[in-house]
């Protein structure tokens, strides 16, 4: 099995659940003992998140890539950015080392594809749902995206940063992102991408009647797909 490499701490929250996801992923295919050989670097999210406030995306982009040439450096056979916000930066990151980098939009569109669906709602922080980045990246894959209007858009984002990636878990703000959900199948979408990698902490799929897509899970079961693989497939 190949080394995961995994590029953590926006939030450490999430990375938590890329871990526990990849090893019951891995130990549920090979069986017995087995666990997932992992190489992670976990940066402090607190200078990410300043640098995303003023919009310095070359800085992060810089940090990123040099945690990435660590991450390789350590033995990792591929890399995981274990956010969906900070795949801004991605084509950056990919730049700076010679491993592939497993792109959480396009592991999220195949497996929204391989469902049926063809239009989706996606929930994120602004800067996903908002740019092209993002959208853009699925709407390569053939998909059609909905977001919600700017009001929501701004409870989503808040909820990101001020609850969830503290840990926090709360009732009403379920019930904000549920009605959220309900709205978006309203305006059109046979699913919902649940596009902030600790969305699916706060709403999971008993909470709503509206199919999920939880990002983290799909991109960790990816990466233990790709690196049980003989050899690396690139993404089409």
């Amino acid at each position: 099995m190949k080394t995961i490499g995994l590029l953590g701490g926006m939030s450490w929250e999430s990375t938590e659940i890329y871990y526990k996801l990849i090893n019951e992923e891995t130990a549920r295919v090979r069986g017995g003992l087995h666990s997932a050989p992992i190489a992670m670097f976990s940066v402090d999210f607190q200078a990410v998140e300043a640098l995303q406030k003023i919009g310095d995306w070359d800085g992060a982009a810089a940090m990123l890539a040099g945690k990435a040439k660590q991450i390789e450096s350590a033995g990792a056979d591929l890399l995981l950015i274990c956010t969906n916000t900070m795949h801004k930066v991605a084509d950056e990151v990919s730049a700076a080392i010679d491993i592939p980098l497993l792109h959480i939009a396009d592991a999220t569109a195949r497996a929204v594809l391989a469902s049926g669906v063809e239009t989706v709602g996606l929930l994120g922080t602004r800067f996903t749902m908002e740019q092209d980045f993002y959208v853009g990246r699925l709407k390569q894959h053939g998909l059609s995206v909905v977001v919600p209007p700017e009001p929501d858009r701004e409870i989503v984002h808040r909820v990101i940063f001020e609850e969830l990636c503290l840990g926090e878990i709360r009732d009403d703000s379920r019930a904000h992102y549920v009605r959220i959900v309900d709205d978006l199948a309203s305006r059109g979408a046979e699913a919902v991408i649940e596009g902030c990698t600790e969305i699916g902490m706060l709403i999971k799929q008993q909470h709503t009647a509206v199919p999920l897509f939880d990002t983290t899970a799909i991109h960790a079961h990816a990466a233990v797909s790709e690196a049980l693989a003989d050899t690396w497939k690139a993404i089409p």
